[in-house]
């Protein structure tokens, strides 16, 4: 490298953004890679291509109840992620909203991360956080399926409040279908639960609630229909069923539709950096959650090894391990000063606990 290139490189790295982490994802699992990055004096950077934090907490059920936070009862995905916020207040952070990471280039053991918005950064470490990846609602297989969208056809619910007293037809047989429709039966005027067959791929629990609520009359279960076409010329007005079998039509006349068939999940530019791949997801290591490259990790719903599970909590262990795996990399030879918050006077002062 002649002179010249060598100081155009100094003057570029000097007008990076230099930061211990780079968090892709601003989701729970993201955000609470903050949190233990805090704990032990890591600052972070994080970036999602969305317009809002959260991920897909807030994106597809902000008012959904989630059940399996340890020590919280319920708590539904917005008041989730607020919680979170709340709790990595005190920590040395930034978030780049609608801002996607397209390309990363190794520099020795540091990483140069650009964006789609020409930012760029410096980092030992980059923490993938993006859950399902890059996705999209599946679209039902009929002519023009978003022309009511917002205004009667909806693929997440955002705003529970919009229901009440509605009648509501639900498609699908998954975790999302059987959710919303328990939910959304206790202030709906009438709900249909639409799947092709009787067999739902949701938990046990939801399932056994959503049959007690089609015994009471709560929800209308029609079995085995799929959608043969959305109803309306200026405005919404209801949708056609087909029988799976004898092939029969019926309408139904509505308020709103909500389509629960699942995501189409996008790795994006993550396709491009040569990070080992299992059926679309990354594959990881688990003792500290690196992925094949070093300094590369893969938390939460985005990554797979032998036994995982896509749950919030495994998120929150798997960056756990991960961060403290980066801080061993940003200060190579020193021991990771690991304590407990309940006996850390130090953290209980930066986290203002109330030790009264």
């Amino acid at each position: 490298m002649d002179q010249r290139a060598a100081q155009n490189l100094e003057i570029k790295l000097a007008n990076m953004k230099e930061t211990d982490i780079l968090i892709i994802g601003a989701g729970p699992v993201g955000l609470f890679t903050v949190f233990e990055a805090g704990l032990l004096g890591l600052n972070c950077e994080l970036v999602d291509n969305l317009d809002k934090i959260g991920g897909q907490c807030i994106e597809l059920y902000p008012d959904k109840p989630i059940y399996d936070i340890p020590g919280v009862a319920n708590q539904t995905g917005k008041e989730h992620i607020e919680a979170l916020l709340e709790q990595i207040k005190p920590f040395d952070y930034n978030v780049h909203l609608n801002t996607r990471v397209e390309s990363i280039k190794s520099k020795g053991e540091k990483w140069i991360v650009k964006t789609n918005n020409d930012s760029e950064f410096l980092t030992s470490n980059i923490f993938i956080a993006a859950g399902a990846g890059s996705f999209e609602s599946r679209r039902p297989p009929v002519e023009n399926p978003d022309r009511f969208l917002g205004n009667g056809i909806e693929y997440a619910v955002r705003d529970i409040k919009k229901y009440k007293n509605k009648e509501i037809v639900i498609f699908g047989g998954g975790d999302s279908a059987l959710d919303w429709s328990v939910e959304l039966a206790k202030i709906a005027k009438k709900i249909y639960l639409v799947h092709r067959r009787d067999d739902f791929r949701g938990a046990q629990h939801t399932e056994s609630q959503m049959r007690n609520l089609v015994k009471s009359g709560n929800i209308n279960l029609k079995i085995p229909y799929i959608i043969k076409d959305i109803n309306g010329v200026d405005a919404f007005s209801g949708v056609d069923l087909m029988h799976f079998e004898s092939k029969e039509i019926e309408t139904i006349e509505c308020d709103e539709a909500l389509f629960f068939f699942g995501l189409n999940k996008q790795l994006g530019p993550i396709l491009d950096w040569e990070i080992e791949l299992s059926e679309k997801k990354i594959s990881v290591n688990t003792e500290n959650f690196e992925t094949n490259k070093k300094g590369i990790f893969a938390v939460g719903d985005i990554n797979t090894y032998p036994g995982k599970l896509d749950l919030i909590l495994c998120g929150f262990h798997e960056t756990t391990l991960a961060v403290q795996e980066a801080y061993k990399r940003i200060n190579p030879g020193e021991r990771v000063p690991f304590g407990y918050t309940t006996s850390n006077k130090g953290l209980q002062e930066k986290l203002k606990v109330n030790k009264s």
